[in-house]
């Protein structure tokens, strides 16, 4: 019975140690994500007439022009992640790059093997950050409690 009671201790200190380490989990997890979608964003503007035609050659955007998909998808990754890594309207900033990772992959045809494995997985942490929000060490975490109090919610 002692040694129950020891492991089922060495258990809950355990626990406790993962459930304090988990706001860190998740400001890593928001930050290799948003870092993932800047980067793309930063590449695209850093030789606009490559990603026009990117758009209109390679990239099959379904409803949009390929130039005025060129500017939203920029947009979109140079706005959003930054909401995202700091935690600022976290849940509406993993949704939007969520879908916007679904559109990349259903544009872009020739995509092979290892870059779907990649938006499977980017895909997989946005949709956990959509769920489980942006954690305790962002904005959201800090200013909703405020802004609660402040519209009577």
């Amino acid at each position: 019975m002692n040694s129950i009671r020891k492991t089922f201790g060495l258990a809950t200190r355990t626990y406790r140690g993962l459930d304090w380490l988990a706001p860190l989990g998740d400001l890593l997890l928001r930050l290799y994500v948003a870092n993932v979608f800047w980067k793309a964003g930063l590449v695209k503007i850093q030789s606009w007439s490559s990603t026009l035609y990117l758009f209109s050659e390679e990239y099959k955007v379904p409803l949009l022009a390929p130039e005025i998909a060129a500017y939203m998808g920029t947009g979109v990754e140079l706005f959003f992640p930054v909401l995202l890594a700091f935690g600022l309207a976290g849940r509406l900033a993993a949704f939007v790059l969520f879908v916007f990772n679904i559109i990349a992959v259903v544009s872009y045809p020739t995509l092979n093997a290892a870059g779907l494995a990649d938006h499977q997985l980017w895909g997989l942490l946005l949709a956990l950050l959509v769920l489980r929000g942006p954690g305790k060490l962002s904005l959201d975490h800090l200013l909703w409690p405020r802004l609660q109090k402040r519209v009577g919610a």
